[in-house]
């Protein structure tokens, strides 16, 4: 793996060094953490000691991910309008998280999203199945942030060949699985919330920058887009540049805004934050807090976007070493040389660290706490058991993690987050809806609906064009599949959110009125608790 001169004005030298600042100081922040990390409620929960705010910043610092930063900013400086849907999905989102799931959630479980529906279910199929739904999500949402990492590194030192990019891959796995493995969640939280901070804060400053070069005037700016963009230019201020095509590439359009829209309430990464904070009330006050910070970040990513448009250009975006995800680095530079650029990169690189390993501390949390202490020792393992399977789990997680990355590494992060998100909303929403609001609902239904909507999701994307079978462009030699060469994709929609999760809820639905199991005293309960917290307290206490 040797170090070329990257993007043409870039150091190499100093983006190593801003990596590796960032990368010091957060290990000192989790080896910090870790010293109060003594239970199972500190390694899962963080004892439950942040405050609102603070989950809040935390929260944003979770899904303000590699995808929002470098993938939506590429998408709008590429795509134009039809990039900021991602913008709009993801922000619409949190509305659906914060009036149907987070105070609910909060006051019902204990760690994972298994305890509240297993709450009045059969325990052990029930958590077996959550755990199945949550590794699921997680597992893709891990191949965008790997992704991320092998193409924004690939653009920074100039490793172009795909050996060098897997070696960086593997580099990044490893530094997040030592985040969760020495600090779990308190010191994963702090990473979150230093990095949710340097994010804004970045983007912020660049936001300011490309609106003064235009007089802080947008429509200057998005003039500026359309002129540099020639012939193709106008395309990027009306809706269909990317999905207007065909009325497939419509239905597309309408399957991702779906699944964009309904995933994050099914996302269990951010559904586990909850249970940072003591109380409900801080619950709520944490989403508050995250819907302002990530709500002004989408903003700036509309300037950043069109900024890139116009100041670098949609060509030279697609034929840097990362493509489309390049987009930000690029206007770094362009702005303000190889300095701003090496800060730049190492908030991106930051982004992606945290995320994953907010994403690794709930799949290992969930398999530790759902499979392991409650399906295979029966509710009987012991905390410090608990926390050391999910440990070895987070191992396991971070090496899968860096095949998936490699894998998919070259691919639009934005994309395949969207996936991730069409996954959470299929197997994980339903179930989580059913369970807070329907009284009928039973273990069968839960089964079906969790089950039936991650196979349908999976299969779905399996033999989608996202896989295999786009035409090769004429540019780059590449097809924008996953897998290049081959075509054995039947399923005509890119994203399946438009078809699996309304085969997940009818399957929830169907599971439950063909089975006679019925616990109306064990849902009364809940009820109460969802909705006022009595008896939440008691039960996460120990």
């Amino acid at each position: 793996m040797t170090l070329a001169a990257g993007v043409e004005g870039s150091s190499p030298v100093l983006n190593i060094t801003i990596f590796g600042l960032f990368v010091v100081v957060t290990l000192f922040v989790v080896f910090r953490a870790s010293r109060n990390t003594k239970t199972a409620s500190d390694y899962y929960a963080a004892g439950r000691a942040f405050t609102g705010p603070q989950n809040g910043v935390a929260i944003a610092g979770d899904y303000l991910s590699a995808a929002s930063f470098l993938g939506i900013a590429g998408a709008i400086a590429v795509y134009g309008y039809d990039g900021f849907l991602y913008s709009i999905g993801f922000l619409v989102a949190w509305l659906v998280a914060l009036l149907l799931v987070a105070e609910l959630l909060r006051n019902t479980g204990k760690f994972t999203m298994g305890d509240v529906l297993a709450f009045r279910m059969k325990q052990r199929p029930v958590r077996a199945a959550a755990a199945t739904s949550t590794l699921a999500v997680s597992f893709f949402y891990l191949l965008a942030q790997m992704a991320g990492a092998g193409g924004l590194v690939a653009l920074l030192l100039g490793i172009e060949s795909k050996a060098g990019q897997a070696v960086i891959i593997v580099i990044v796995g490893i530094i997040m699985i030592a985040y969760v493995l020495i600090g779990g969640m308190k010191g994963t939280t702090w990473v979150q919330i230093i990095k949710a901070a340097l994010l804004i804060v970045g983007a912020l400053a660049m936001t300011l920058w490309v609106l003064g070069m235009y007089g802080f005037n947008l429509s200057a700016l998005l003039q500026g887009a359309v002129d540099k963009a020639g012939k193709a230019g106008e395309a990027l201020l009306g809706p269909g540049n990317q999905y207007g095509k065909t009325g497939t590439t419509k239905l597309d359009f309408l399957s991702l805004g779906i699944a964009l829209v309904l995933g994050t309430a099914g996302l269990p990464h951010v559904l586990m934050r909850f249970y940072t904070v003591p109380t409900a009330k801080e619950a709520r006050r944490s989403v508050v807090w995250a819907i302002g910070l990530i709500g002004v970040f989408y903003l700036f990513t509309l300037v950043l976007g069109y900024g890139a448009g116009a100041l670098v250009g949609a060509d030279k975006i697609k034929a840097a070493p990362g493509g489309v995800n390049s987009a930000a680095p690029l206007l770094a530079l362009e702005l303000g040389g190889p300095i701003l650029l090496g800060l730049i990169a190492a908030i991106a690189f930051a982004t992606i660290l945290a995320v994953v390993a907010g994403l690794t501390i709930t799949a290992s949390a969930s398999f530790a706490h759902d499979v392991y202490a409650n399906v295979i020792k029966k509710g009987k393992a012991s905390p410090a058991s608990e926390v050391k399977v999910a440990r070895i789990t987070a191992l396991v997680i971070g090496a899968v993690a860096i095949l998936g990355g490699i894998l998919a590494n070259g691919q639009n992060i934005a994309f395949l987050v969207a996936l991730a998100f069409a996954v959470a909303a299929s197997a994980n929403l339903p179930t989580i809806l059913y369970s807070l609001f329907w009284k009928r609902f039973n273990t069968q239904g839960a089964l079906w609906s969790i089950y039936g909507g991650l196979a349908v999701c999976i299969v779905l994307i399996v033999f989608s064009p996202a896989v295999s079978g786009k035409p090769v462009d004429a540019k780059t030699g590449k097809s924008a599949s996953m897998i290049q060469g081959v075509d054995f994709h039947w399923f005509p929609l890119d994203n399946p959110g438009i078809v699996s999760i309304p085969v997940a809820f009818f399957l929830g639905w169907l599971g439950t009125v063909l089975s006679k199991e019925h616990n109306q005293k064990k849902y009364a309960e809940m009820e109460v608790r969802s909705l006022t917290g009595a008896g939440a307290e008691k039960a996460v206490a120990h």
